[in-house]
């Protein structure tokens, strides 16, 4: 224990030192928004995959991989190739570019510049600050439970120390500080799960004989996921059945798209000074999600292996249902006691640079986009309006920390990646690469997109409308596709994600609404396409 804790306080003395760095190079708002648009690529690659991987993905997500099995690594794939290589290439450049022309400094307000639309930055703003600290509390609780279960402390100490710190070097150190401890951060994640594979793979007796074990466990899968639609760990589920589209549509696609439109990764974009800093940044962010999401979801299915092989039961017996204490048992259990303080250190690291990301967006939208530009005229004590922005997104979350259940990280995720997806996705997309895109056709794309996933979440989509209950208290059940014809598309629904739906929605009324209203000044546009 003596050893965990010296350990722990040497980790925050180093996190304090490069929030104090950060502190130091922060003397106007672009440093605090957007790092000085200086960054070096390593340290924007590293914030940028530590921003986007945190306990969710390793352990919640890790977690589902021991229920559903290989098939998430497609998750993977689309992480690496949507998430770094789409993101950084297609969107990357374009948004530094005209982020640069437009002189933007927060994800809402190059919207909101690029349509010449106060509104859009505004809900923009609003829709972000409103719902990521949800998505931030349930980083939060997971990571709160861990240290009380690791250091023997209390969970509400746990939890008020954890955001104290966060909020000490966020709010005073911008964006700088964010993304020097993030790299930092980051770098500690790596050595933690080079180390967790090789000892998964050299326990079972290599990669091919793991692999083959898995696929022989198949006799064991729960009758309820073989009710589902799971054929096996390796095999995965049969097409169109729910547990396929709880895998494929929900987990990869909602997941794996919804990166696309994530603003405090977006944002990061704008803190380099040129796109071969972009180039440089695509090579070091995908070799750290291979080793991030690729070793979370193997050694979550090579778990069964291990605990059958062990124990004489597969993941979900040995966590008792709840698939969010699988990777934490396996370290606990099967790996060397020395790897657990490494491994606590690491989930450490990868709560706090997702969460001191998620609390400065949410800062920034609320006190730049939406009350400054969106509510105000602006321009005076930007940068302590912000700092106050980030204070508050602090606060609320917060609360919602101290009232959300534990088990709530991936639903939040999910939740909160599918709304950003269609809400902003097609109007970011098009804004980016088609003059013809209009500031109304952008309006309402952005709303309907939202409206439309909010209601699919709120009345359709099961495993949000059922925890939420609204739809059970005005209708009577969980989902309002429950009742119908089983196996019609519509009973589908219920296990489909929102963004299938929604998605596809915004982006239509993106291009017929441009199509048939006023198109935008031509000067503007060729400001916003100056370096194009």
């Amino acid at each position: 224990m003596t050893v965990k804790i010296i350990l722990a306080l040497v980790y925050l003395a180093v996190v304090f030192y490069l929030g104090y760095k950060g502190w130091r190079e922060t003397r106007q708002a672009s440093d605090y928004m957007l790092a000085g648009r200086q960054m070096n690529p390593y340290v924007m690659a590293m914030s940028y995959g530590a921003t986007f991987i945190s306990t969710s993905a390793i352990i919640g997500f890790g977690g589902a991989a021991a229920l559903f099995g290989f098939p998430l690594l497609w998750l993977t794939f689309l992480n690496i190739f949507v998430g770094i290589f789409i993101a950084m290439v297609f969107f990357g450049k374009r948004t530094r570019r005209m982020g640069v022309a437009l002189d933007s400094h927060t994800f809402p307000e190059l919207l909101g510049q690029r349509y010449q639309s106060r509104f859009i930055q505004g809900f923009s703003g609003a829709v972000i600050f409103l719902f990521i600290p949800v998505y931030a509390a349930a980083v939060l609780i997971g990571i709160s439970r861990m240290l009380e279960v690791s250091l023997g402390i209390n969970y509400y100490v746990v939890l008020l120390g954890f955001v104290a710190i966060l909020a000490v070097y966020v709010i005073t150190g911008g964006l700088k500080a964010v993304m020097y401890t993030d790299a930092f951060q980051g770098s500690l994640m790596v050595v933690m799960m080079l180390i967790l594979i090789i000892f998964t793979y050299s326990t079972l007796g290599g990669v091919t004989e793991a692999h083959q074990a898995l696929t022989d466990l198949a006799p064991q899968m729960p009758a309820n996921l073989k009710a589902g639609g799971m054929l096996g760990w390796t095999q995965g589920a049969t097409p169109f059945s729910p547990l396929w589209l709880v895998i494929y549509t929900t987990i990869i696609y909602g997941v794996g798209i919804g990166v696309l439109a994530q603003p405090q990764l977006a944002v990061r974009y704008m803190t380099v000074a040129s796109d071969r800093q972009l180039n440089r940044a695509v090579l070091y962010g995908g070799i750290f999600i291979v080793l991030m999401t690729g070793v979370a979801f193997v050694v979550g299915a090579l778990s069964n292996v291990v605990f059958f092989r062990d124990l004489g039961k597969i993941s979900v017996a040995v966590a008792g249902g709840n698939i969010d204490k699988i990777i934490p048992l396996y370290v606990t259990k099967v790996m060397p006691d020395w790897f657990e303080i490494l491994f606590l250190l690491a989930m450490l690291a990868a709560a706090m640079s997702t969460l001191s990301s998620q609390f400065h967006v949410g800062g920034t939208s609320l006190g730049r986009d939406f009350y400054e530009k969106g509510m105000s005229s602006g321009g005076r004590g930007e940068l302590g309006m912000t700092r106050l922005g980030v204070g508050i997104t602090i606060l609320v979350t917060l609360v919602w920390g101290l009232l959300l259940p534990p088990s709530i990280i991936a639903l939040a995720t999910a939740f909160f990646f599918g709304l950003c997806a269609a809400s902003f996705l097609p109007a970011y997309l098009l804004g980016l690469y088609w003059k013809g895109m209009t500031r109304l056709g952008a309006v309402v794309s952005i709303v309907g997109g939202f409206a439309t996933s909010f209601f699919f979440l709120l009345f359709v989509h099961t495993k949000e409308s059922a925890a939420i209950g609204l739809c059970k208290s005005v209708f009577g059940v969980d989902s309002l596709a429950q009742n119908a014809v089983q196996g019609s598309g519509w009973w589908l629904l219920q296990f489909t994600d929102p963004n299938i739906i929604a998605l596809p929605v915004s982006l239509v009324l993106a291009v017929v609404v441009s199509l048939v209203s006023p198109k935008m000044d031509q000067r503007h546009l060729q400001l916003c396409w100056r370096n194009l």
